[in-house]
Order: C-alpha cells, then structure tokens, then sequence
C-alpha cells in the first residue's frame, strides 16, 4: 500500500470528495558524511555564538527576526505555534481555471490523490470534469501545520495535487534585466528556418528514464571499486543504535508473567501448572541485527522534511 501523508477531502462547493495524499516524488542522490581524516571519526556540527566562539546549548538559544540592521525581535516558541495554521481536513478548492493558466514555475510539490471510503464515483467526476473542460483547481490546504496554495489537476486517470508557490516567491522575467537584442531581436528569416528545421530533427518522445544522473552512477562505481579492492576506512566514534524492538518484547513478556506469577490465586497456579512440553516449544525471539549497507546503487529517498542536525552534506 502506498503511505499516506494526509486524508480528508476536496471539497467544492456542496461536493465532498474524500480523499488521501500521496506523495508523488522521491529523492535520490549520494549522501557524503563529514569524516575528520586524521582520525576517520565522524564530524557533527556545533552551535557557536559567532561573537565569541563559545559552545551554546540549545537551552540558550532564541528565535529572532532582523527587523533592522543588527536589531532583532525575538519570537518565542509559544508564538511561532500560535502564529502556524490550524491543520484542517480540506482541500478546499476555492476557483477554477485554464490549466495553461499556470506556469511552471509555481509548480512546486506533487502529490498523487487517492479516493477513500467509497469515493470513486465523485472522484472520477472531478477528473473526468477536470479533463473535458481543460480547467484545474486552485486550492488551499494545511499540510504539517503550514498552509500551500495547490492546484488540483487530472493525470491520466489519477488527480494530482502540486503545492504552488506564493506569488512572492516568484520572480518576474523583469528581474533579469533582458537587453534590447535580447527583448527585441533582428532575426533573419534563414536564420528562423534553420532554427526550426533543427528543432524538428531533435524532436522525440519524452521518455523520462533514459535520463540518468550520470554523476551518481560514476560516483557509486568509484565506491564500489574501492571497497573491491580493500579500500575501506573504519570509521570511529560511538556504535549506531540497534534496533531493540524484539528485546524489548522479550523483556516486557517475561516482566508480565512474572507480575502474574506474583499475583495469589487461580490465576497464578495455573501459570505454574503449564505443561513442561508447551514451554519447551517456544522459541526465544531472535536478536535483530543491523542491517548491512549495500553495495548496490539504490538511491537513497530522503524523507519529505530536511533531517535537522545532519551531518551529511548533498552532492552537486
């Protein structure tokens, strides 16, 4: 089953479709982790004031805004959650129009919709409206309590739902302060015709996966040529945390029976009449061991929030 990252429902006007999000993308790339090389231990990263050098712990820091140069306004974590919207459970359409309406360059998350509890039918309408009309839906909605502007629009026989960005964050063509030849430009009409004639002859179907990131596979063939011929570090530092679950249940098993055990009366005794047999028969659950990294090219998805703290910095 595909995860879900939200549910509720589109809604327009009186219609309610119920439906769940899911997300549309993943991202690959190569991770590279900070080592020091004298020591090959693993480098983190370090809160410190910039005025004096000083190491501060996350119980002295404070958010602020630069309202003038060098003057902040601080804002408390009380505020901040105040100030966030409050998460509802609506894609709330709220206009319609041309889907060539939009540039791309609003485009900024996509997300596959998935009809929930007996919706197909009034799911199918809006994509089927949605396609026939050439419309698309501008949205609001609440996603981990901050509000996107989305546009709601038929693939295939799917709806998509993309996060725009705001018009703020956008800058206009204006920006690049185009010259006149740029703006304006004397072209000859051989000039054109040789142009288009090339466009035609480069012309072919998108086909997505013949694209490759060709950095990354040079990349993992240099790491797994190393690490064929013995070049690998021991890295230091403290142990990675093993998963503990089935120890975990082990324990706490063993801690109720033993509760039970202390507890007089029927229930006790019984505990203590089980058939030798029946206890011979159970197996110790086995130790979960970490798993070993693989020297294939998968690519690694990151999650849909950047990890805080990480000391990983992102080729390219």
């Amino acid at each position: 089953m595909p995860r879900t990252i939200w549910k509720g429902a589109v809604s327009f006007g009186l219609v309610h479709i119920p439906v769940a999000l899911v997300p549309a993308t993943t991202r690959s790339g190569i991770d590279f982790d900070w080592l020091d090389k004298r020591s090959m231990d693993r480098v983190g990263y370090k809160r410190i004031n910039k005025t004096t050098g000083e190491d501060i712990d996350s119980e002295n820091i404070v958010k602020g805004v630069e309202y003038e140069k060098g003057h902040y306004v601080v804002i408390s974590d009380e505020e901040i959650k105040a100030a966030h919207p409050k998460a509802t459970q609506t894609l709330d359409i709220i206009a319609f129009v041309d889907a060539s309406d939009i540039s791309f360059l609003y485009i900024d998350t996509p997300y596959y919709l998935t009809p929930e509890r007996r919706g197909e039918k009034v799911y199918a309408l809006l994509r089927e409206t949605l396609e026939q009309t050439g419309k698309v839906g501008i949205a609001n909605v609440v996603l981990r309590n901050k509000q996107h502007l989305a546009v709601v629009m038929p693939l295939g026989k799917a709806l998509v739902m993309n996060t725009l960005r705001w018009a703020e964050e956008v800058r206009g063509v204006e920006y690049l302060e185009l010259k006149d030849e740029a703006l304006d430009p004397d072209l000859a009409e051989r000039e054109l015709d040789m142009a288009k004639r090339l466009v035609e002859d480069m012309t072919e179907k998108w086909k997505p996966e013949q694209y490759k990131d060709t950095f990354q596979d040079q990349i993992m063939d240099l790491v797994e040529k190393k690490a064929r011929e013995g070049k690998l570090e021991a890295v230091g530092g403290p142990e990675e945390a093993v998963d503990q679950r089935s120890a975990d249940v082990i324990d706490l098993t063993e801690l109720l029976k033993r509760s039970l055990a202390a507890k007089p009366g029927k229930r006790a005794a019984s505990e203590d009449d089980e058939p030798e047999a029946a206890a011979s028969t159970r197996k110790p659950a086995s130790k979960s061991k970490p798993a070993a990294k693989s020297s294939t090219r998968t690519r690694k998805a990151a999650a849909d929030e950047p990890r805080k703290g990480s000391s990983r910095k992102k080729a390219g």
